[in-house]
């Protein structure tokens, strides 16, 4: 029943990424990936509020099937690293080497502060 249920939220957040992604291509143009980053930046987000919201004796309490469904299924399926790794690929053989760079270390940076904010307002909910 796991992987039912993980396949089925995989679907979803692959299903969502597309739906972001495309808006965020039409929305900024695809010079440069910021759909993704703000994807992967949200799924760190949400990942680190799911992550927070697993503890019996907090306000909120996700069971472990629905924590996996969250973060292994949708979360999965909505982040977008092999996508966030192919499009700084395309950008360094471009030779937009100042793009590169501010993919890779803002995607990074902000994907690190999006888990610790996530996981922030996880505890202070589940408080």
């Amino acid at each position: 029943m796991s992987y039912l249920w993980i396949g089925l939220g995989s679907a979803l957040g692959g299903i969502a990424r597309y739906v972001f992604s495309s808006w965020g291509a039409a929305w900024w143009g695809q010079r440069f990936p910021l759909a993704t980053i703000l994807i992967n930046v949200a799924g760190s987000f949400l990942i680190g509020f799911v992550a927070s919201c697993g503890k019996f004796e907090g306000k909120i309490f996700l069971s472990p099937m629905t924590k996996d469904f969250l973060m292994i299924g949708v979360l999965g399926g909505f982040t977008t690293f092999s996508s966030f790794s192919l499009q700084t690929l395309y950008l360094a053989q471009r030779g937009e080497w100042m793009l590169t760079a501010l993919n890779v270390v803002g995607s990074v940076a902000l994907c690190l502060v999006g888990v610790w904010l996530g996981s922030w307002c996880g505890r202070f909910f589940n408080a």
